[in-house]
């Protein structure tokens, strides 16, 4: 008689693998032996050890946290990996994106009056000329060197952050702290993106999430407030500055999600799509002649690269997933970019196809707390493949990308291309 073993179960905490690609052999041993498995959570780059996780790797199991609140919080214990200060836990619950219901919906609701599909079909012209002047400049840059240009530094940084700056209404004079402060938050595992940790007087790294972290995010939100109630206009913050039943709290709140994840979003989003196209140049001559349409390609670029690796739930009961206990209080992190290769849902998932449908991929997430900007971001995304693919007549890579050290965004620091 053979016995089969299980073969060990994998690191996937690690942010520093994330940079040399994201781990996709590991999470299908994941999948395959190990759908709900146990993560140390040991001290990297500076920041302590933690309690360790459940890793949640198959979609079934991905869409089932998501879609239950009521036992996977997202208020007990935040949604990122690493357990926050607990001095700093009452402050980050503030936010929508850590509450559950019924309060997270009233957030959600006051919100969407400010994120309406109207005001954001509105941008798709803006949008599209950005995309063509950064593209052109782009153009413009590879023709002065050696035909090669990055970009990311050239093109989807400033596109992502300067369309949001327009649904915000920040004026031109302060787009540039949108990316400052979304590098800070979100790249703070990557010394590249966050700079020099700040550390407290006991030599513990500050969490770039605490209100000391924070402070000039939140006193410019309130200077942009004040502005709009004098100057109100056709965007967000004018919305949301009109909006009495919303507190001065949850307005620095508002801000920072918008800023923070409506930004990061489509910053990790666009230059993963191109890598992808790049990376499959048959797919990108389909695109060119008409014989792929871009809406579903679109969901099948985001499948393939999608912006958020994992997010963090606390189980706020005992119970049981995929044939494991789980005590309360434990934490449960679902991995959607594991989700979106997941065999038993995508046929043949490790291969582009972009006429895939149905494509029920969790890149937006998925349950009470799905991504409120999706419309957005997929209509960003595709005004710039679209000029993208009128300009370019290959997407061709001058070496190898430069990947974000993190466990949490599926970034890209770097796309060099050459350029034809």
């Amino acid at each position: 008689m053979t016995v089969h073993h299980a073969p060990p179960v994998p690191d996937v905490f690690d942010p520093r693998q994330y940079a040399t690609g994201v781990p996709y052999d590991a999470y299908r041993v994941l999948r395959d032996h190990h759908p709900v498995a146990r993560q140390d959570e040991p001290e990297v780059l500076g920041w302590p050890a933690g309690p360790g996780f459940w890793a949640v790797t198959r979609h079934a199991d991905v869409v089932r946290v998501l879609k239950d609140s009521a036992t996977y919080s997202s208020y007990i214990g935040a949604t990122q990996i690493r357990d926050p200060d607990p001095d700093d836990l009452p402050f980050i619950r503030r936010m929508m994106l850590n509450q559950d219901p019924p309060g997270h919906g009233r957030l959600r609701r006051l919100v969407s009056r400010a994120f309406t599909p109207g005001r954001i079909d509105r941008f798709a012209k803006v949008a599209q000329d950005r995309a063509r002047t950064l593209l052109a400049h782009a153009l413009d840059e590879a023709r002065a060197s050696d035909g090669t240009v990055d970009l990311v530094s050239t093109v989807t940084d400033d596109y992502a952050l300067l369309n949001l700056a327009d649904l915000l209404g920040v004026p031109e004079a302060d787009r540039r702290l949108l990316l400052h402060w979304t590098q800070r938050v979100i790249g703070y595992q990557d010394p590249d993106e966050a700079g020099p940790q700040v550390l407290d007087p006991a030599g513990k790294p500050v969490n770039p999430r605490s209100p000391a972290m924070l402070r000039d995010m939140f006193g410019y939100a309130q200077q942009l407030a004040a502005h709009k109630r004098r100057y109100p206009d056709d965007d967000v913050m004018t919305t949301l500055a009109h909006d009495a039943e919303l507190s001065r709290a949850e307005l620095e709140m508002f801000f920072f999600l918008l800023t923070v994840a409506g930004n990061d979003t489509v910053r990790s989003a666009a230059p993963g799509g191109l890598l992808t196209l790049a990376q499959h140049p048959e797919a990108y001559d389909r695109l060119r002649v008409g014989r792929a349409e871009l809406t579903t390609a679109v969901d099948e670029l985001l499948r393939w690269h999608p912006p958020v690796l994992t997010f963090r739930r606390t189980a706020a009961q005992d119970t049981e997933l995929a044939g494991r206990r789980i005590r309360a209080g434990d934490k449960v992190v679902v991995f959607h970019a594991s989700a979106n290769r997941d065999e038993r849902v995508f046929a043949d998932p490790d291969r582009l196809d972009l006429s895939r449908a149905p494509n029920p991929h969790v890149s937006f997430g998925d349950g009470p707390h799905v991504c409120m900007g999706a419309h957005f971001a997929r209509l960003q995304l595709r005004v710039l493949y679209r000029e993208a693919l009128r300009v370019l007549p290959e997407l061709r890579t001058a070496g190898a990308p430069k990947r974000l050290v993190s466990n949490f965004i599926n970034g890209l620091k770097s796309l060099p291309i050459h350029i034809t």
